[in-house]
Formats: C-alpha cells, structure tokens, sequence
C-alpha cells in the first residue's frame, strides 16, 4: 500500500472529502482547502491531491502535512424531483435539451480522478439557470457517452429524437454532444433530417464543468439562443473566441475543431460561420444564404451503409491497404489525398482495383482549406482515369459522413458520383472563397 494511500486509511480520510490541510516546508506553514482526490496510480504514491476551490489540483507530500482536519464527508448525489424543478413560462419557445454526454456533461470522478460524462441532461439545465429566461426547457438523456465512441447508428437514433420533438411542437433543438466527433454527427444529422424547417444546435464544451475556465455555460446559453431565433438549419455553437464575449454558429457541414484546448477551437473552413451570438441575446447573421425557420414537418431519411473507410495519403503508403478495406467488403473509402488530392501512384493500380469491384472511391484534401482538383498533375488525372470521385471543397469527415448517406440509397457508382456532387446540405462551396483562410 502507497504511504498516501496509509495516511488516508488511518485518518479516515476518502476522496470527495472536503478537506483544511496545514503544510510546512522549510520553516513555513501553508493552509489549503480542497476536495480530496484518489492517489494516482501511476504515482508514487507519497502525496495527498487536492482539488482547490478555484478549480486546479495540488499536490501535497503526506511527510510535510503537520494537521488535516475533515470540513465535510464525501456525500452520495442528492437525488431530486426534477420536473419540480423546472420553472415553465407562458409566452416564452419551447426548446429540448438532448443529452449524449462529452465534456459539456462532464465532471470529475472522484473514484479515478478523470474526467468522465457523468451530468444528465436535468443537471446540465439546472447547472445553467439562465437558459430558463429564454426557453421553457425539456431535456432528455438520449446517451452518456465519449464523443470517441459515437457510431453512425447513433446519429440514426439522434435524427429520430430530434424530428420527434420538432415535429411534436418544440421549437428548437439542442444536443449537448463531446467536442472531438460533432463535426461528424452534425453533417450526419444534416443529411438526415430532410425538410428541416427549425434550429437544430450542437453545442460542447472545451473544459469541463468543475473547472474555473469553463465554457460550458456559454455556450449553451449561446446555443439557447440560436434555437430559438429565426433559424432552420443544423448548426455547431460554440465559443467564437478565447475570452467570454461571443458565440459562432457554424454550419453543420462545414465546421472543424482545429485545436485541441482552446475554447475557440472551432471553426467553419472555406466558408465563413452563419451568426455570432452574444448571450444577452443579440444575433449577427452574417451571412444571406441560410435557411430561416419554417413550420413544416421534418422528417428522418436515416438509410446508411456503415462500411465505409476514412484513410489518409502518405508518403510510403502501400497499396495492400486498399486491398484489404476491398477485401472486406467494404462499400466506399474516402481519402484525404495531399495537395489538389493525389496518392502515391504505386497504389493507383489498387484504386483502379477496388473501383471495378464497385467500391466507391471519394478524394479530398488534408489541406481542409482549397478545393480538390484532379485535373492539374498527371497524377490528379489518372486518378480519375480510375474512377475516383472529387469531393470539391468537402471536409473529410464531412464526405465520410456523405458517402454512409449515400451508400444507404445506391451502390450504383454512376448514382453515387452524381449524389456526392450533389449540394444537399451546404457542404460543398459552389466557387471558393479566398476569405475564409484561417492564418
């Protein structure tokens, strides 16, 4: 047993307690209050974690603890009466709240000192009592899980939550969904719900809520807002950015998380974000072309083909990995080429290969920002010698989420090219803009 580990035991101390440690180190005591964290195990085990109030971590070395004294013992979660609680005012829209968990819905856990998805929908709407001055709000937990581990047959079953609500009378949509995969599910989510005529928003959050930094609350403030205006579309909201002053509303199918922390980690490539929204209620549009809310009935066209591969171009790529996702049986493979989109040519050849078998073969950019253009170098042109489609100014993950899209309705190759080139959702710009370039 770790000495932290025998300290905690023979003061009956455990995590989730609230705590007042006295420290000395070299002459002079310091005093800090804090929540007691679970020793790590990959430490070595000779020092206390502590929580602060302000939100960080420290860590204390048990040797230099002169005196700990217990504030308040861990508790179990109160449980309550939800519905109870939920304050409903005439005259004000109606907007649902659908859980899927990410760090918007994220806390510490106390057990393993991570953050896990742990807030339902219910506390995600308490833990924010302003959204109850904009909306009456109805939330509902559809899933609690890591963004990493969403699957196409969870955007089905979130497409089919969300017209049911619309269609019943709500008037906007909001999905608390993990930052790493929302730009897949809100493309999936646009390609779905046909004949969308109400705001359907993402909304997440960079740093979970027990940190200081949060921008949790923001956010969905901001994303209450978009759904209630006078908005039709699927949209991502989230920070616009560092600080605390805006919101963007970035199109579903055109949004990208370029950052790994940042609070204004998202962004709208090679288009430019639909409105900014501050959360004392003010929305600039900026932009003339989005669709504006309506009153028609939504509906879910949720046919999908799952086998379907995302692989990227790189130097020294084998061809043998094209084989293989043939060999499969996979249906399409989308690639995000280098450059206008190319391939090393010795892999051509297995491209050619999968084609003939009736896969479908999807080309975009790593670049994200440009166009693909298969016509400039001979590699471009031999690639559409062998039947590859260009997905034009596409994101990857938004012509991966397509290809699921249209696969569900043909596998006739001719239909499949003439569909992908097809603008259902925004997601392809008709001519490339040149202000849109993030520096």
């Amino acid at each position: 047993m770790k000495k932290v580990e025998v300290f905690m035991k023979e003061r009956g101390i455990n995590p989730g307690d609230y705590v007042e440690v006295i420290e000395k180190e070299n002459g002079n005591h310091s005093i800090y209050r804090g929540l007691v964290m679970p020793p790590y195990e990959l430490s070595e085990g000779e020092t206390l974690t502590l929580k602060l109030d302000n939100g960080y971590n420290i860590g204390i070395l048990v040797d230099q603890i002169v005196e700990i004294k217990v504030l308040e013992k861990a508790k179990p979660r109160e449980v309550r009466e939800f519905k109870a609680l939920l304050p409903k005012k005439p005259n004000l829209p109606n907007v649902t709240i659908f859980g899927t968990g990410g760090t918007i819905a994220s806390k510490i856990d106390y057990k393993t000192g991570a953050v896990h998805p742990a807030f339902t929908a219910e506390e995600l709407a308490l833990a924010v009592p302003e959204i109850f001055e904009i909306a009456n709000i109805t939330p509902k937990l559809i899933m609690n899980i890591l963004s990493e581990d969403m699957k196409p047959e969870y955007w089905v079953k979130i497409a089919h939550e969300v017209a049911k609500a619309l269609n019943e009378g709500e008037d906007g949509v909001i999905i608390g969904h993990g930052t790493d995969t929302m730009g897949y599910t809100a493309a999936a989510l646009s390609f779905m719900l046909r004949d969308l005529g109400k705001p359907v928003i993402l909304v997440g959050a960079q740093r979970s809520s027990d940190r200081p930094s949060s921008d949790a609350a923001m956010n969905l403030i901001c994303s209450v807002r978009m759904a209630t205006a006078d908005f039709g579309e699927v949209a991502v909201v989230m920070h616009g950015e560092t600080g605390d002053t805006y919101c963007l509303a970035h199109r579903g199918t055109k949004v990208r998380k370029m950052h790994t922390s940042r609070r204004d980690a998202f962004r709208s490539i090679n288009d430019i974000p639909i409105a900014k929204i501050w959360s004392n209620g003010r929305i600039e549009f900026l932009r003339d072309d989005y669709r504006k809310r309506t009153e028609t009935d939504v509906w879910v066209d949720d046919k999908i083909e799952e086998k379907v591969a995302l692989i990227k171009s790189f130097p020294g790529m084998q061809s043998e990995i094209i084989d293989f996702l043939v060999d499969k049986g996979y249906k399409g493979i989308v690639i995000e080429g280098t450059g206008l989109g190319h391939t090393p040519t010795h892999i051509i050849p297995s491209i050619e290969r999968a084609v003939q078998e009736g896969v479908a073969v999807c080309m975009t950019s790593q670049c994200l920002y440009g166009r693909v253009n298969l016509n400039v170098y001979s590699t471009g042109r031999k690639l559409l010698k062998a039947g590859v489609i260009p997905c034009e100014d596409m994101l990857p993950e938004t012509a991966y989420v397509k290809l699921i899209w249209v696969l569900g309705h043909t596998q006739n190759l001719e239909e499949v090219r003439k569909m992908m080139l097809t603008n259902y959702a925004g997601e392809i710009t008709p001519y490339t803009r040149f202000d849109t370039y993030l520096r």
